[in-house]
């Protein structure tokens, strides 16, 4: 494979030293840049841009054109699997995803196939594959899924929900038979984000967006039980380069050393939790990712950048960090705004690596 020209996001998540702190944004490629709302007029809708592999190419290199950006991210949706499974992924306007079926009997639960991604999700893997080779070693390429308990949020309620009130009365009163969901969901990650690292991906993300949701208790069996089986199932190296795995738990920290022990390389943290106190706790055990408030993103520049210094202080000096947003960035911030972040990162963060 090509030589890969700046590795300081693959170097950060394994705490190895590096130049600066590298940088990447959640949903990077996206609606706040008007190339991407062409391309995605061009396709028709956000399904079928996902499907087409040299739109969902594009839009995953858009942002690398205008931004010093360390590391692609590629462009799909956390809904694919759940999706390839029939449920009938379909997206509504101003209301978010929704699927044609939904998942809450024990017959609907054991009709459930484990995701094989050859054959289910080959147009990821093959968009994957173009965009390692159009990045030609730019920068590393990060693949992602959901998490089995995010994903079975959505195929339990049939769409988005404000308190998830069907999925947690099934953990409530039926947990064998979410075990049993989250298990087959925990399967086919691992099919699938495996797939992408044989692809070309070289970091692969979790995200748990609904995680926090959860009690204490719940959130051991229901969101890291599943992602631990996950990470314990991942290839870890590829191409002869260790490929890391990172954790995201939105509204997670109160978790961070139970995650840290659960074995992968970095844990994404939003932007409730101080990044200095989730250092001193998980220790060098894993990197650190994040974790910027996305809506400061609306203030100036000089704002912008001022954030930008203060959690960079607050990490302090030191590899195993990766700068990002605490969550993805909202549609309507303006473009050069996600470049004052982007610029800021790149020219504040070398003192922190300096001998």
């Amino acid at each position: 494979m090509t030589e890969l020209k700046n590795d300081r996001f693959l170097r950060a998540l394994l705490r190895e030293p590096v130049d600066r702190t590298p940088v990447w944004m959640m949903r990077q490629a996206g609606r706040y840049l008007p190339e991407y709302r062409e391309t995605r007029a061009q396709a028709g809708d956000f399904m079928s841009l996902c499907k087409n592999t040299e739109l969902a190419c594009e839009v995953t290199l858009q942002p690398l054109r205008r931004y010093p950006i360390d590391a692609a991210i590629l462009f799909s949706d956390i809904l694919t699997i759940p999706d390839a499974m029939g449920l009938g992924l379909y997206f509504e306007t101003g209301e978010g995803p929704k699927f044609k079926k939904t998942v809450r009997t024990a017959a609907e639960v054991e009709a459930l196939e484990v995701v094989n991604t050859a054959k289910d999700l080959s147009y990821v893997t093959d968009a994957v594959s173009m965009i390692r080779r159009e990045l030609n070693g730019s920068v590393p390429l990060i693949g992602f899924s959901g998490s089995p308990w995010t994903l079975a949020t959505y195929m339990i309620e049939g769409g988005s929900s404000k308190d998830f009130r069907r999925a947690k009365g099934l953990v409530y009163d039926q947990p064998e038979l979410a075990d049993l969901l989250l298990d087959k969901l925990a399967d086919s990650v691992i099919d699938y984000l495996n797939a992408q690292i044989e692809a070309g991906a070289q970091a692969v993300q979790i995200f748990d967006s609904w995680g926090g949701a959860l009690s204490h208790h719940a959130y051991q069996r229901f969101s890291l039980k599943p992602m631990q089986k996950i990470v314990e199932g991942l290839k870890r190296e590829h191409d002869g380069r260790k490929v890391p795995v990172i954790m995201f738990t939105k509204g997670g920290g109160q978790w961070l050393e139970s995650m840290a022990d659960a074995g992968p390389d970095a844990l994404g943290l939003d932007w409730t939790t101080d990044i200095a106190f989730a250092r001193q706790r998980v220790g060098d055990k894993v990197a650190l990712q994040g974790n910027m408030d996305p809506a400061v993103l609306y203030a100036s520049p000089q704002a912008i950048r001022e954030e930008v210094s203060r959690i960079l202080k607050r990490f302090g000096h030191g590899s195993g960090h990766v700068f990002n947003l605490g969550h993805g960035i909202t549609p309507d911030v303006k473009p050069e705004h996600a470049g004052a972040f982007f610029e800021a990162v790149a020219e504040l963060s070398s003192v922190y690596h300096s001998a």
